[in-house]
């Protein structure tokens, strides 16, 4: 590949276009995304997290990134921007133990690259890969977003650092970002989020972390949240993220739902399998959202073993389509209806004899 290849530059059209079809299949899935943890998979004990990671610091030796290593994962070949010429723009360099990728800096025209699996903590290196639309660095070593250059990525589209060591989102930017994962990082407090250089964030991944609250996820345009395998108890400052139409919290410590605000407007989906809810009075936090939202998980909570749980859950959410997963059938609604007229003929016979 001559240097000309190497350092071909992409058309203005190409440089600010989305991903085509075709690159769209080289990225990950949207479900695929958020599915990088099964819902059967558990976070890794933080014990044997640590002693892991020492263990491998311990036996780390230097590697920095080479031609040879390099070259053999080059593909999906492009024209350049002056029509005349091509470049490689997608790199793969899994799984090859790299500690410095400095050499990557010198294929400007990168859109698409994977490091994942290696023992990189700096990513200094990608600040001149200014066309990147689609980057994956799980299981390396970076610790934060502070003095990296992914602010400076303006057309980088998907992100994912998942199994990493970052412990806060400071520093983070992205203009352009549309989705991040960040699953297994020891990320205890959302704090310092930059959310007006975050504009266009819409999934943010953030399962399997050591966060205790939701409070600091102020993200105006974000759409999908997932927060599962986490230590929440508290639910603080939902009602910013009024376009949120998926909620996932499977498997923390909630006893309530206070904190579901009316706010969100676009509510659809709410998962909370797996949390320690147990009276049916928490349900009350939902009627706020019970125009839009469609799917409600609350199993594996004390709550579901309640006499006439679906009835219950139904009376107040009348337009739900399905309950743990199971679809609402015409009956349960009929019967749900027929509870709740019951239950305000009551109220009503009470304040009058009061």
């Amino acid at each position: 590949m001559s240097e000309g290849e190497e350092a071909g530059a992409l058309s203005e059209g190409e440089e600010a276009g989305a991903l085509s079809e075709g690159e769209e299949a080289t990225a990950l899935s949207e479900g695929e995304e958020v599915a990088a943890l099964s819902e059967g998979e558990e976070v890794a004990n933080e014990d044997g997290q640590e002693e892991n990671m020492s263990e491998k610091e311990d036996q780390i030796e230097p590697c920095p990134l080479t031609k040879e290593i390099l070259i053999p994962g080059l593909s999906l070949l492009c024209r350049t921007g002056n029509g005349l010429a091509h470049a490689f723009v997608k790199l793969q360099l899994e799984n090859r133990r790299l500690t410095d990728m400095a050499l990557v800096s010198s294929f400007v025209h990168l859109r698409f690259l994977d490091v994942s699996s290696n023992h990189l903590s700096d990513l200094s290196p990608l600040a001149a890969l200014t066309q990147l639309l689609w980057l994956k660095g799980d299981g390396n070593m970076v610790a934060g977003f502070r003095g990296q250059p992914l602010g400076q990525l303006t057309y980088l589209q998907w992100l994912s650092l998942a199994l990493n060591r970052i412990k806060d989102l400071e520093g983070l930017e992205g203009l352009g970002l549309e989705s991040l994962n960040l699953i297994g990082n020891g990320i205890q407090r959302v704090s310092g989020l930059r959310y007006h250089h975050l504009t266009n964030l819409v999934t943010l991944e953030l399962r399997g972390n050591k966060l205790e609250t939701t409070d600091g996820i102020y993200l105006p345009n974000l759409r999908r949240l997932y927060l599962a395998q986490n230590t929440i108890k508290r639910l603080e400052g939902l009602g910013k993220l009024e376009r949120l139409t998926t909620l996932h919290l499977r498997d923390n410590q909630l006893e309530t739902l206070d904190g579901i605000s009316p706010n969100m407007k676009a509510l659809q989906y709410l998962n909370i399998r797996g949390n320690l809810v147990s009276a049916q009075r928490a349900l009350r936090s939902l009627v706020g959202v019970s125009r839009t939202l469609r799917a409600l998980v609350l199993a594996e909570n004390p709550l579901v073993e309640t006499e006439d749980y679906r009835l219950c859950v139904l009376s107040r959410l009348p337009l739900l389509e399905r309950l743990d997963k199971e679809p609402i059938s015409p009956e349960e609604k009929s019967e749900a209806q027929e509870k709740l007229r019951e239950f305000n003929d009551e109220v009503s016979v009470g304040a009058e004899e009061y």
